[in-house]
């Protein structure tokens, strides 16, 4: 009984001190990777190929995604502005939040659903299949073959897909708001030329860099050291999901308090 009951008390430890184990090994995996991002530019085609399965294979997601999200922020806002008067501001609220906020971190989620769950898939039955063990032996560095590209190419991708999630999101807002809620089109130009600002872009884009990096060294990273045979792939997989969308969150509470602190 009294073993039982300290069991239970002490198992709550024994999993944070496996996690912070773990964590300290992914970070100094990371730091080991270190030394190889300039050896990427000796097979550009490799990063090229990744920056196409990266950011290509999620555009019509994203386009999908922000369509709707700017319909919906449109509508919403202007529900909330209606009730003082103050629908013009409608055009410079949705710029705001989705140039800020909604864009890097709904496109994140949308690559790590597409791609990055594909990254820690394809690692994943890489290992298993033993086909890294076999690159390792022909006397390729498979972290500099596999995984360095991967992170590189999403790191150029997302800013990229969170300027198009931008670009989409706030032209159907415009839409909406001018062609179906009745918004003063002329009004909500200005508003928006006066008020938007290059930083709010900038922000997100930023913003964009950083998610890129997390997620892409969350998957490649899982992936890589997957085990358990096709089992262990799926839940690989999902961890690599799980483990990235929650960085996402945890991270842009960060950097949205800094750019505050900083004014920006």
């Amino acid at each position: 009984m009294v073993e039982t009951l300290l069991g239970y008390i002490g198992r709550p430890f024994v999993r944070s001190f496996e996690t912070i184990e773990r964590f300290g090994l992914f970070i100094l995996f990371q730091l080991k990777l270190v030394s190889l991002y300039p050896h990427i530019f000796k097979r550009p085609k490799i990063l090229f190929t990744q920056i196409e399965t990266v950011g290509m294979g999620c555009m019509g997601v994203i386009s999908l995604t922000a369509l709707f999200t700017g319909m919906v922020e449109a509508i919403q806002l202007y529900n909330g502005f209606h009730q003082f008067g103050a629908e013009n501001f409608t055009g410079y609220t949705v710029f705001y939040s989705i140039t800020r906020e909604l864009g890097p971190v709904f496109a994140s989620l949308m690559l790590i659903s597409r791609s990055i769950s594909a990254m820690a898939a394809e690692l994943g039955t890489m290992r298993v299949s033993e086909q890294i063990d076999a690159i390792d032996i022909l006397g390729v560095n498979s972290k500099e073959y596999l995984i360095t590209p991967r992170i590189v190419a999403t790191v150029i991708s997302l800013p990229l897909l969170v300027i198009w999630f931008d670009f989409i999101a706030v032209g159907s807002a415009y839409l909406i708001s001018t062609g179906v809620l009745g918004i003063n089109s002329i009004a909500y130009q200005e508003t928006l030329m006066r008020l938007g600002e290059f930083d709010d872009i900038m922000t997100g884009v930023i913003k964009a860099a950083v998610f890129g990096f997390i997620v892409s060294s969350i998957g490649s990273y899982i992936g890589f050291h997957t085990n358990g045979g096709a089992r262990g792939v799926g839940q690989a997989t999902i961890a690599a999901v799980v483990y990235s969308a929650v960085a996402i969150f945890v991270t842009n509470y960060f950097i949205s308090s800094l750019f505050l602190y900083l004014d920006w």
